[in-house]
């Protein structure tokens, strides 16, 4: 029932906001936020069998001063601590989870095509986070909103305690 109702709020309520949002321009990152919240409160409410969990980070949780490029292979990181990438992957070594680093959209739903994982723990602006929720439902995903000291796009943070706390979830689940 609980994957129903998310089926319901991805699918007719987005939509709806989304076009509501074309009107209200200063409402759309509200909606988008509501969406992800009720999303993740209905993910958490159920219990899955998670044996592969998937992390996927957007690029530019990645420093600008870096030489390095990541998106296509995680392990180029250097680790020098700089951006919460090194801790990332860290995290993931620790909990034996794949580690992704998507440049958009459409770059993410190939990720997912081809890593076929169980769920999602998605770290993402409200656009890009919201939008794959809808194109990756029904697989339960768990949206983590990045924080933009420097505005969208540039040198954006993640709560690490709110990816650890996401994986304890699915890990219970497992």
């Amino acid at each position: 029932m609980r994957n129903f109702l998310r089926g319901v709020v991805l699918k007719i309520l987005y939509p709806a906001m989304m076009l509501a949002g074309a009107f209200l321009k200063s409402r759309k990152e509200v909606f988008q936020i509501f969406i992800i919240k009720l999303n993740n409160r209905l993910v958490r409410a159920g219990s899955y069998r998670a044996g592969t969990l998937l992390l996927m980070l957007p690029h530019c949780l990645q420093t600008t001063e870096c030489d390095v490029r990541i998106t296509h292979n995680i392990s180029n990181c250097k680790r020098c601590g700089k951006c919460e990438i090194r801790d990332l992957i860290k995290i993931s070594e620790d909990n034996n989870l794949r580690l992704f680093v998507a440049t958009g959209g459409t770059i993410a739903r190939r990720i997912v095509k081809e890593a076929r994982p169980d769920a999602i723990i998605a770290v993402a602006c409200e656009r890009d986070l919201s939008s794959g929720l809808v194109d990756t439902y029904p697989l339960p995903v768990i949206g983590i909103l990045n924080e933009r000291p420097f505005g969208p796009c540039v040198n954006t943070r993640v709560d690490l305690a709110k990816v650890r706390e996401a994986i304890a979830f699915f890990a219970g689940s497992r």
